[in-house]
């Protein structure tokens, strides 16, 4: 299988969401095998990842959605995408919608809490409904100690569609589900 890739440029001033490619395994590879990077990325101990394992995940992903390397000013700082939905618990509780998934990683660590992950999920969510006409957006399985990633889908407008309850002695004791309707965006 190979990173299916498409033309969609998406931009905020300075950030720029670009498609990613197979000439960006580098600098995934890096973000992906930095346990700090991936402590907030990953919801179990995953503290880094071979560069099979990783082309496997964006290479797959990318079949059902599109993914990006987010940049500010010409240099990569993270990636994103934008995939169907494919979380049985949300195909069942909304089985008519057109529902997508947003996921995000700001891989440089010195740009953590400036406000790229909001910006970003801006971008998605604009893409999201007004051209790939989705009825629902949403952001998964945040962890309960990635306030960052909370609090950047709530500034957008998400709010809290689901609690789960994670297994004693792991690293969250809850993880949450954050849901945008289109009815509810506003560009």
């Amino acid at each position: 299988m190979i990173l299916q890739t498409h033309t969609h440029v998406l931009h905020d001033h300075d950030l720029t969401l670009r498609p990613m490619t197979e000439a960006d395994w580098d600098i995934l590879l890096a973000w992906n095998n930095d346990p700090e990077v991936l402590y907030y990325a990953e919801g179990d101990d995953i503290t880094s990842r071979s560069l099979d394992d990783m082309q496997a995940i964006y290479r797959f992903v990318s079949q059902s959605g599109f993914c990006f390397v987010m940049e500010a000013i010409g240099q990569p700082v993270g990636e994103c995408w934008l995939q169907q939905m494919n979380l049985e618990r949300i195909q069942q509780k909304y089985p008519h919608a057109d529902c997508r998934r947003i996921d995000l990683m700001i891989g440089e660590k010195g740009l953590w809490g400036q406000g790229y992950g909001t910006r970003t999920i801006r971008l998605l969510v604009r893409f999201a409904f007004e051209q790939e006409r989705a009825d629902y957006v949403f952001g998964c399985d945040i962890a309960d100690y990635n306030l960052r990633s909370q609090k950047a889908f709530q500034k957008v407008g998400f709010s809290l569609d689901t609690t789960i309850l994670q297994s004693a002695g792991g690293k969250a004791q809850a993880c949450f589900d954050y849901v945008l309707s289109r009815a509810d965006f506003s560009s």
